[in-house]
C-alpha cells in the first residue's frame, strides 16, 4: 500500500465529527461553567464580605484546585472528551497540563522527575503568554501612547 492509498483509507475510516453538535455542546457546557464561576464569585464576595475583584482571585484558585484534583483522579480527560473545549479555558487547561506532568514524572523523583519536567507543556503557555503580552504591550504603547 502506497502513501496516497493509506491516506485515503485513514480518511475513510476516521470517525467524522459532528461540528454542529460539538459547537452546541461546547456553548452550553461553557455557559454552565461560566455561570458556576459567576455563582462562586457572588458567593465568595457575599460570604467573605470582600470586593468582587478579590473574590475573582478565589474563583480562579478554586478552578485551579478543582481541575488539578480532577486530573489527579483521572476524570479531567474524560470530561474534556465529553464536553470538548469548554473545559480547556486557559486557567483549567494550564492547571491540567502542570498536574499531568507532575503525575507522569513523579516516579523519577522530586528533582529530576517532577522538578525537571513539570513545565514541559505548561512552559510553552508561559513562554508564548509572556511574548504575546510583550508584543501587544508594545503595539498598544505605539498606537495609544504611554
Amino acid at each position: 500500500m502506497n502513501k496516497a492509498d493509506y491516506q485515503k483509507l485513514v480518511k475513510r475510516k476516521s470517525p467524522k465529527e459532528n461540528w454542529i453538535k460539538n459547537g452546541i455542546l461546547v456553548f452550553i457546557s461553557g455557559g454552565i461553567l461560566g455561570s458556576l464561576s459567576e455563582l462562586l464569585l457572588n458567593c465568595y464576595a457575599t460570604w467573605l464580605s470582600i470586593p468582587r475583584k478579590d473574590a475573582g482571585i478565589l474563583v480562579i484558585l478554586t478552578l485551579i484546585v478543582i481541575s488539578s484534583l480532577l486530573t489527579a483522579f483521572g476524570v479531567f480527560d474524560v470530561l474534556v472528551n465529553t464536553f470538548k473545549s469548554a473545559l480547556i479555558i486557559p486557567i483549567t487547561g494550564f492547571a491540567h497540563s502542570i498536574t499531568s506532568a507532575a503525575l507522569e514524572y513523579k516516579n523519577e523523583g522530586l528533582i529530576l522527575g517532577i522538578g525537571a519536567n513539570i513545565f514541559k507543556l505548561g512552559g510553552t503557555v508561559i513562554l508564548y503568554g509572556v511574548v504575546s503580552v510583550y508584543i501587544f504591550g508594545l503595539i498598544r504603547l505605539l498606537l495609544v501612547g504611554g
